[in-house]
C-alpha cells in the first residue's frame, strides 16, 4: 500500500481535498474511455474525478485526459485509480493529499 504525503507548504491543508470523498473505481474499466474511443491504447495511468466520476489518463499519457477534464469543468480533485495507489491531487492548489 503506497500513500503519498501532502505537499502543500507549511502544513497548510487543501480545502478541496479535505472536502472530497474517495469514490470506488468503475467496475470493468478497460482503460481511458476517451483514448479508447479515439482508437488509442497508449495511456500510462488512470485518474478519476471526485466531483463527477469521469475517468481520464494521467499527465504522463500523450493526451492527458484527466487534466483536460479539469480545464473544461474546473472540478478540482482527482484520485489515482491504479491498484495500490491511494492519493488525490488538487489541480487548484497543486497539492497531493
Amino acid at each position: 500500500m503506497r500513500a503519498l504525503p501532502e505537499r502543500s507548504g507549511g502544513g497548510v491543508s487543501c480545502e478541496h481535498i479535505s472536502a472530497s470523498e474517495k469514490v470506488d473505481a468503475p467496475v470493468g474499466l478497460e482503460g481511458c474511455p476517451e483514448c479508447l474511443a479515439m482508437g488509442f491504447h497508449d495511456w500510462v495511468h488512470l485518474r478519476q474525478c471526485l466531483a463527477c466520476g469521469h475517468v481520464g489518463c494521467c499527465d504522463s499519457s500523450p493526451r492527458r485526459h484527466a487534466t483536460q477534464h479539469f480545464l473544461t469543468t474546473r472540478h478540482p480533485v482527482m484520485q489515482s485509480i491504479e491498484p495500490g495507489e491511494f492519493w488525490r491531487w488538487c489541480f487548484v492548489d497543486e497539492t497531493v493529499g
